[in-house]
C-alpha cells in the first residue's frame, strides 16, 4: 500500500470515527429524551398520588404532547385519573369546566391504545374500574344536584353525558343494562321543564322504544301519553299512531288512549259513523264509566238534531232514541249523575214541544183539524209527563243539598225552568208558583 492509499484508508477511518461519535451522541440524547417523557408520566402519577393536581394535568398535558406517548396506554389512562381529580376539585374544576368530558374522550383513547397490546385493561382492572365510575357516577350527581336545585338545562346537560358514560361502559360489555333508564327518564324531565320539549321528546321515546313499562321514580303510563299528546300536537301522525299503539299495549285499561282517538275523530269532522263507532268500542270496553256513555249520548243527540245543513238527518229519530238509551245505561251506572237525568228529561221536553209547533201549522177547521191538532196536544202532554220524573230527580239530589258549585246550580236553575214551563203548560198553577219559588232561591240556598 503506497502512502497516498494509506493516508486514504486514514481519512475513511476518521470519518467513519467521527461520524460514529455522532450516531451515539444522537442516540444518548434521544434515550434521554424519551426518559425524560417517561418521567413526566410517572411525575404526573406522583403530583396526583400528593394531591398537586394541577401539577399533575401539566405534567401529564406536556407528556401527551409527544406524539410517540400517545400511543402508550398509560398516558392516556393517566390523564383519566388526573382530569377525574379536577371534575372533583372546585377550583379547577371552575377553570376547567369541561374536565370530566376529557377525561371520558382519554379513557376512550387508553381503550383504543390498550387494545393493540394489552387486551386485558390490566390498568383498569387493577383500579377495580374505579375512573370509569368516577365519570359516570361524577355526571349523575352533578346532575341531580342540578335538577334539585331547579337547574334544569345544567342537569340536562350532565345526565346527556352520564348516557355518554353508560353507553361506552355498555358498548364494551363493562354494563349489562340494555338502556340507563334513571338518567334517561331524568333528561327527558330535566329537557321538559327547561321547555325544550322537542329534546325530551328524544329520551322519552329511548324509554318507550325499550319497551320500559315501570319504573319505580315514574309512572311510565304518563311519559307514553306525553309523547303520544307531542306528536298529536305536532300533527305527525305516524309517530302518534306508533305511541298511542304502544300505549294501549302496554297499560289496556288507561282510557286515555281511546279518548284520544275519540276527540282526533271529532275534530277530523266529516262522517260520524266512525265516531260513533269508537263510542261504542270504548262503552264496551269500560262498562262502569258513566262519562261514556253520557257522551256518547250527547254526541248523538247533536247529530241528530243539527239543522246546519237545512234539515236534520235522515236517521234522526233513530239516533235520538239510541241517545237516550246511552243516557239511561249512564244513569244505570251512576244513579245520581244529574246530567244524564236533566239530559232525558231535556229531550222528552224537547219532542213536546216539537209536537205543540206542529200544531200551528194545522189551520183548518174541519173536524179532522181539530181532531189532529188535540191529538198532538195530547201526545206533546204525554211527553211532558215522560220528562217530569227526570226533572224531579235533579231536585231531589240538588235540591236537598246544601253548597252547590256554580255549574250544579246551573242544572238545578234549568230543571227548574223546564218544570215551571211543564206546570204552566198543565195550568197547575200550584206546581208552577212552587218551582218559581225554588228557582229564586238557588242562589241563597245553595
Amino acid at each position: 500500500m503506497n502512502v497516498i492509499q494509506s493516508q486514504f484508508h486514514e481519512s475513511i477511518a476518521k470519518t467513519i470515527r467521527r461520524q460514529g461519535k455522532r450516531l451515539l451522541s444522537t442516540g444518548l440524547l434521544l434515550a434521554v429524551g424519551l426518559g425524560l417523557w417517561a418521567q413526566s408520566i410517572d411525575k404526573a402519577k406522583d403530583m396526583l398520588k400528593a394531591g398537586k393536581v394541577a401539577d399533575a394535568k401539566t405534567e401529564i398535558d406536556k407528556a401527551l404532547a409527544v406524539e410517540k406517548n400517545q400511543k402508550n396506554p398509560e398516558a392516556w389512562y393517566t390523564k383519566v385519573k388526573v382530569y377525574n381529580a379536577i371534575a372533583v376539585n372546585d377550583p379547577l374544576k371552575n377553570q376547567f369546566p369541561d374536565a370530566r368530558a376529557q377525561a371520558l374522550e382519554a379513557l376512550k383513547k387508553y381503550v383504543e391504545v390498550a387494545d393493540k397490546d394489552d387486551k386485558k385493561l390490566l390498568l383498569l382492572q387493577l383500579d377495580a374500574y374505579k375512573p370509569v365510575n368516577d365519570i359516570y357516577q361524577g355526571y349523575f350527581q352533578d346532575g341531580a344536584s342540578a335538577y334539585n336545585a331547579g337547574n334544569f338545562n345544567g342537569a340536562l346537560s350532565d345526565f346527556i353525558w352520564a348516557i355518554k358514560s353508560s353507553d361506552f361502559m355498555t358498548s364494551k360489555g363493562w354494563m349489562t343494562m340494555k338502556i340507563d333508564t334513571t338518567c334517561t327518564l331524568y333528561a327527558g324531565i330535566s329537557a321538559e321543564k327547561a321547555n325544550k320539549r322537542d329534546t325530551a321528546a328524544i329520551y322519552y321515546s329511548k324509554l318507550v322504544d325499550a319497551g320500559i313499562d315501570t319504573l319505580a321514580s315514574a309512572n311510565m303510563s304518563q311519559i307514553y301519553k306525553w309523547l303520544v299528546d307531542y306528536y298529536n300536537t305536532a300533527k305527525d301522525g305516524a309517530n302518534t299512531k306508533k305511541y298511542l299503539a304502544a300505549g294501549k299495549a302496554k297499560f289496556p285499561n288507561d282510557p286515555f288512549w281511546l279518548g284520544l282517538e275519540l276527540e282526533n275523530l271529532r275534530t277530523a269532522g266529516g262522517n260520524k259513523d266512525s265516531l260513533f263507532a269508537k263510542y261504542q268500542e270504548i262503552t264496551e270496553h269500560f262498562p262502569k264509566n258513566h262519562i261514556y256513555f253520557f257522551n256518547y249520548g250527547v254526541e248523538l243527540y247533536q247529530y241528530a238534531t243539527d239543522t246546519s245543513t237545512g234539515k236534520r238527518p235522515a236517521n234522526s229519530e233513530d239516533l235520538i232514541q239510541k241517545a237516550k238509551t246511552e243516557f239511561a245505561k249512564c244513569l244505570e251506572v251512576n244513579p245520581d249523575y244529574v246530567q244524564a237525568a236533566l239530559a232525558l228529561g231535556q229531550i222528552s221536553y224537547n219532542q213536546g214541544i216539537d209536537l205543540q209547533s206542529q200544531t200551528k201549522l194545522i189551520k183548518g177547521s174541519k173536524p179532522e183539524d181539530i181532531k189532529k191538532r188535540a191529538d198532538l196536544r195530547i201526545a206533546a202532554g204525554k211527553k211532558f209527563d215522560e220528562a217530569l220524573p227526570y226533572f224531579e230527580k235533579v231536585d231531589q239530589i240538588l235540591g236537598s243539598k246544601g253548597k252547590l258549585k256554580m255549574d250544579e246550580k246551573t242544572t238545578l236553575k234549568d230543571t227548574y225552568d223546564l218544570l215551571i214551563n211543564i206546570y204552566d203548560q198543565k195550568n197547575l198553577k200550584d206546581k208552577s208558583d212552587a218551582y218559581t219559588t225554588k228557582y229564586n232561591n238557588v242562589d241563597k240556598d245553595h
